[in-house]
């Protein structure tokens, strides 16, 4: 079978890595959030895309699962005796990813190109992907501070303003980046991971579903071929467990939006464009209220604190989605 992720963050880069481990290169694509995107010390900054790039790679930073492992800071250190600004903590290592991807973007080359060659440099096999080539910025609606660019309030503010809503600047010209399209054509299901579904999931889906292909079943599971026709199966991995998130600011968008958070405020959250649905153990009593609109559920231990939790969660997804 074939797949296309779609993640964000740290939480779905773990998932990723853990499809990654199982599935060969070529029955795999990852496509990257890059709505948190921006520019910082005149230098290009994707938090999102690196992070999925650095874990797959065996190169994240095993403690915060952002940033380069064995990383030093002397160039931030110098930068702060210069007065300048510091609240994003880039590393030297890091760094050198920023000053690169700067230099061919400048050249005019795309970030998609950018990032093949990368990974390629990382030893990356599996192809992974930005949303887009064009930029698309998530902003941050709050109300003590307005409108706030999406690093702006999830580094240097820490969450702590009050969500209002988001909304992804440049979107309307925003165009999925190339093979994405031709990825979805032929998946046999798409993996939702287990990534922020406001900030992380959101804006991929905001470009996709402006595209030809969007991202929703189209009619029910056919008899007898196992999936829904276009893009068969859509199955989504909650990253609420027990009301909270392990790491990131989901839960507490939930509740500022009104809305309790939990699992099955993820599972409405995709609505119909959901066929499968994963989520932890501890949820349980949350599994019939999401089969009840339509979702089948997958009950199990979705906690990633070491690759090998990855590779069991994503082959309890993957035998979910093949089994059903």
């Amino acid at each position: 079978m074939n797949f296309v992720a779609l993640a964000g963050g740290v939480g779905g880069a773990k998932l990723a890595d853990g499809l990654a481990q199982i599935l060969h290169p070529e029955d795999l694509t990852i496509v990257v959030n890059t709505g948190d995107d921006f520019e910082h010390l005149g230098l290009t900054i994707c938090p999102d895309l690196d992070t999925v790039c650095y874990t797959l790679a065996g190169l994240a930073n095993p403690e915060t699962g952002w940033g380069r492992a064995d990383e030093t800071f002397h160039a931030l250190e110098n930068i702060e005796k210069l007065g300048g600004e510091t609240w994003f903590r880039l590393g030297d290592k890091d760094l050198a990813t920023h000053i690169e991807r700067t230099r061919r973007l400048r050249e005019g080359q795309t970030l998609s190109q950018i990032t093949c060659d990368f990974c390629r440099a990382w030893s990356v096999k599996h192809t992974i992907l930005p949303m887009s080539d064009d930029a698309v910025r998530t902003i941050v609606d709050t109300e003590e501070c307005g409108e706030l660019a999406f690093q702006e309030y999830f580094v240097h503010r820490r969450c702590e303003p009050r969500v209002k809503g988001f909304r992804f600047a440049g979107l309307e010209s925003a165009k999925p980046a190339p093979g994405i399209l031709e990825a979805l054509g032929k998946a046999d299901a798409v993996v939702i991971c287990s990534s922020n579904p406001w900030v992380s999931i959101d804006p991929i889906l905001a470009v996709l579903d402006l595209s030809p292909t969007p991202l929703r079943p189209p009619s029910p599971p056919l008899p007898g071929k196992g999936g829904i026709e276009g893009l068969g199966r859509v199955v989504a991995v909650s990253p609420i467990i027990g009301g909270r998130t392990v790491k990131g600011p989901a839960a507490k968008m939930y509740a500022e939006l009104g809305i309790q958070p939990s699992a099955l405020a993820v599972a409405r959250h995709y609505g119909s464009r959901l066929t499968h649905f994963v989520l932890d153990r501890v949820d349980q009593i949350q599994a019939t209220e999401v089969e009840n609109i339509g979702i089948k559920t997958l009950v199990t231990n979705t906690i990633m604190r070491t690759p090998e939790d990855r590779r069991r969660l994503a082959q309890d997804v993957l035998n979910f989605i093949q089994t059903l």
